[in-house]
C-alpha cells in the first residue's frame, strides 16, 4: 500500500507541477483534466503525510521510552505512543478507504429524472416533492441546479421533471437515489382518510462532457413544435420547443422549458448525452446495468428502494435497512444522513471484497 502512496504522491507532485506550465494552461481541456486530477488526489497525500509525520513522532516517543529513566517522562512517552497509535490505525483505515476503486463519473454534475408512477395524481404530487428535496439538497451543497423540461399536472405535480444539478461530486453523492421511491399517506382528496400507496421513480444520470460521446453529424433527427403547458398564456405560440432523436438508439431527449429554441436545444442535447453516456457504460458493465434496472424498475409499489411513510413521519431505506423518523427534513433536503449510510455501506462491501 505504501509503495502505491509514494507513487500517488510522485504523480501529484508532477500535477502541481504542471499547472504552472504555459504549454498545459494554453489547453483549456488539458489544464482542465490535470486540476481534476490533482484535486481528486489531494485528499490520499495531505492523509499519507500526515501519516508519516505521525510514524515519526511515535518512533521519537519510543526512543525516549528505551532511554529515558526518569518515570514521569516514561509515562508521558508510553501515553503519548497509545494516542498516535489510535490516530495512526485511524488514518491507515482512511487510506484504505481513499485508496478504493473510484467511480469515475464521481466527480461529474447530473441529470436527474423524476417520473411519477403508480398513483395517478398522488403519484405526480409526491414527484414534485422529490424534485423540491434534490433542488434543497443542491441549495445545501451550494450546487446550481436547472431545469431541464417538465410536464406539470393541474393539482401541481410533475407527471416528469428532468432538470440539471451542477457540482463538484454531485453525482457521488447523488447515485444512490436511482430507484423507486414510495409514499404512503392520506391524499387530500381522500375523504374516508385512507392511506394511499404511490410511487415515483428517480434515475441519476452522470452529465457526459463533449468528448466522452461521438455523436455524427448524420446521426441525429432534431424537430421542433410549440410548447404545451396547463393553458392559456402559459402555451407558447412559436415552435421553440425541441425533440432530438439519436437515429443510431432511438434514444430520444426534449425540452421544451425555455422561450429559446437555441437554449433548449442545448439542454435537449445535455440531457441525450447523459443518456448515450449511460447506455454507453450499461453496455460495458451489463452487471451494473441489470442492478440499475432492477432499482428502478417499472414503477409498481413493490418495487421501492426507499419508503416515505407520512402517518409515522418515517424514512425507511429498504437496502441498507436504516429507517429515520426525520420525514419533514428529508423533504426538505436534510439527505446527508441517507446517503452518508449508503456511502459507507458500499464502501464496507468493497472492503470485504478487497480482504
Amino acid at each position: 500500500m505504501f509503495e502505491r502512496l509514494d507513487d500517488i504522491e510522485k504523480r501529484f507532485r508532477d500535477l502541481t507541477g504542471m499547472l504552472s506550465d504555459p504549454v498545459v494552461l494554453s489547453d483549456q481541456n488539458r489544464s482542465r483534466e490535470v486540476a481534476k486530477e490533482r484535486s481528486r488526489l489531494e485528499p490520499l497525500v495531505l492523509a499519507y503525510g500526515e501519516w508519516r509525520r505521525v510514524d515519526q513522532e511515535m518512533a521519537g516517543a519510543r526512543e525516549l521510552l528505551e532511554n529515558e529513566r526518569d518515570a514521569e517522562l516514561r509515562a508521558m512517552a508510553d501515553d503519548e505512543i497509545k494516542t498516535l497509535k489510535a490516530r495512526k490505525e485511524e488514518l491507515e483505515e482512511r487510506l484504505t478507504v481513499l485508496l478504493l476503486p473510484r467511480d469515475p463519473n464521481d466527480e461529474k454534475n447530473v441529470i436527474v429524472e423524476i417520473r411519477a408512477g403508480t398513483g395517478g395524481g398522488e403519484a405526480a404530487l409526491f414527484a414534485a416533492e422529490l424534485y423540491r428535496s434534490y433542488t434543497r439538497y443542491a441549495e445545501r451543497q451550494r450546487w446550481g441546479t436547472e431545469l431541464v423540461s417538465s410536464t406539470p399536472t393541474d393539482i401541481g405535480g410533475f407527471k416528469e421533471v428532468i432538470f440539471v444539478i451542477e457540482g463538484e461530486g454531485a453525482y457521488s453523492r447523488l447515485k444512490y437515489e436511482s430507484g423507486v421511491h414510495r409514499v404512503q399517506r392520506v391524499p387530500e382528496t381522500e375523504s374516508s382518510g385512507r392511506i394511499h400507496t404511490s410511487t415515483s421513480t428517480v434515475a441519476v444520470l452522470p452529465e457526459a462532457e463533449e468528448v466522452e460521446i461521438d455523436i455524427g453529424p448524420n446521426d441525429l433527427q432534431i424537430d421542433t413544435y410549440c410548447a404545451g403547458g396547463p393553458g392559456g398564456q402559459h402555451v407558447n405560440k412559436t415552435a421553440s420547443a425541441v425533440r432530438i432523436t439519436h437515429i443510431p438508439t432511438g434514444i430520444v431527449a426534449t425540452c421544451q422549458d425555455e422561450k429559446s429554441q437555441h437554449k433548449n436545444r442545448d439542454k435537449a442535447m445535455r440531457v441525450l448525452r447523459a443518456r448515450l453516456l449511460a447506455k454507453a457504460q450499461e453496455e460495458q458493465h451489463e452487471e451494473v446495468a441489470q442492478q440499475r434496472r432492477s432499482q428502478v424498475g417499472t414503477g409498481d409499489r413493490s418495487e421501492r428502494i426507499r419508503t416515505y411513510n407520512f402517518p409515522q413521519t418515517r424514512v425507511t431505506d429498504h437496502r441498507i435497512g436504516l429507517t429515520t423518523h426525520k420525514l419533514a427534513l428529508i423533504l426538505d433536503g436534510d439527505l446527508d444522513e441517507i446517503i452518508d449510510a449508503l456511502a459507507t455501506s458500499v464502501q464496507t462491501e468493497q472492503l470485504r471484497k478487497a480482504e
